[in-house]
């Protein structure tokens, strides 16, 4: 399953050139608004040593990591639910994403210009907010105008779907974002169809100098405490040192470069592990000597939903599934030596797939 991040934010905030950062595709940056006009997409191998482990024991062809899809998308200005700046263009696109990372400026530079004048993450959040929040509710009244001639018919459906919408338009109205609407799984179901923006996971990212890569500053901490209540995370990037590290080629160099600011990982493994997290994403593998590959699917899935990702005759002829714990194929090195020591589960159709299982799938079309 393809799985796309979508980069938003204000003009200037730092969008592209973490975009740069994160991918091989080249947006342009510069320091005016609506820089990016067509959404760039770039993708990047999800990185995971089970992967690298897998290949040291099975000596495949060919290894196949799982790819995660960022887009980098126009800026957002005040009045784009009405089509001000580019605001038309920026809301399709982001209804097409899976999750949202919100790129918020938390670094001063008298350099580079702020739309607004002055550098206020918690303003420039509110900004986007209330333009996305005020297209979902123009989607939201639309359809209960659509359904309310249905309702007062008497048909159920159509007083059930109306009921879940007055509740989001509730919310929407308050400055709510949709996300934060508390309803059942069913209730959902209502508002599925008019594919509402803020009702998709975000993550903010803040992007701060050099210099408050490890601490944070005063902005970082007035955009915690706006987001403290949200069911969404904030992590701290510095774009320019991550525009440094995807200059180097060589991994010993990223490693020593790493070193030098005190981190353990980039920021692009930060926001791929969050993205996975907000998602309930998971990954299981698959193992052979023409190709040791990595699956991306969602937490909970069936074993029959993972082989479909595969190829849908996988999921709508399914046998069983052999399942392999990495960890045994770590100890017993190869198959037949799992098989011989009992390690080979044979699972059927109601098997809920853990992360980094390794499988082989038997079916019959």
């Amino acid at each position: 399953m393809g799985l796309q991040c979508g980069i938003v934010g204000l003009p200037n905030v730092g969008k592209s050139t973490l975009f740069n950062a994160l991918s091989s595709a080249k947006a342009e940056a510069a320091n005016f608004p609506f820089c990016t006009i067509e959404p760039n997409v770039g993708v990047v191998t999800v990185p995971d040593p089970r992967i690298n482990t897998l290949e040291s024991l099975v000596n495949p062809q060919k290894v196949i990591p799982t790819v995660i899809e960022f887009v980098d998308i126009a800026g957002l200005v005040k009045g784009a639910s009405k089509g001000e700046g580019l605001g038309n263009k920026f809301l399709a696109n982001i209804r097409e994403v899976d999750a949202i990372l919100h790129v918020v400026r938390c670094f001063n530079d008298d350099n580079v210009v702020h739309v607004a004048g002055s550098v206020d993450p918690v303003f420039d959040k509110e900004v986007i907010d209330t333009e996305l929040q005020l297209k979902d509710l123009e989607s939201v009244e639309k359809k209960i105008l659509r359904l309310s001639k249905v309702a007062k018919s008497g048909d159920a459906g159509a007083r059930k779907d109306l009921a879940v919408l007055e509740i989001f338009k509730e919310a929407l109205e308050k400055g709510q974002n949709a996300r934060s609407v508390d309803v059942s799984k069913d209730d959902l179901e209502s508002v599925r169809d008019i594919h509402l923006i803020t009702i998709k996971p975000v993550i903010y990212v803040a992007n701060v100098e050099e210099e408050a890569i490890h601490t944070g500053n005063e902005h970082v901490t007035a955009l915690k405490e706006k987001v403290k209540d949200e069911n969404a995370e904030v992590i701290t990037i510095s774009a320019s040192i991550e525009s440094q590290i995807a200059e180097l080629d060589d991994e010993d160099e990223r490693t020593m470069f790493l070193d030098e600011y005190g981190l353990t990982e980039s920021g692009l493994n930060k926001l791929i592990r969050a993205s996975y997290s907000i998602l309930d994403l998971i990954t299981y593998f698959t193992a052979g000597p023409q190709e040791v590959r990595a699956w991306t699917i969602r937490k909970g899935w069936k074993a029959p939903q993972a082989a479909g990702v595969i190829h849908t005759d996988f999921e709508k002829g399914f046998i069983k599934a052999e399942v392999i714990k990495l960890p045994d194929y770590e100890q017993y090195k190869t198959e037949v030596a799992i098989k011989e020591a009992g390690k080979m589960a044979v699972e059927g159709k109601d098997y809920i797939v853990h992360d980094g299982d390794v499988m082989h799938f038997r079916f019959n079309v």
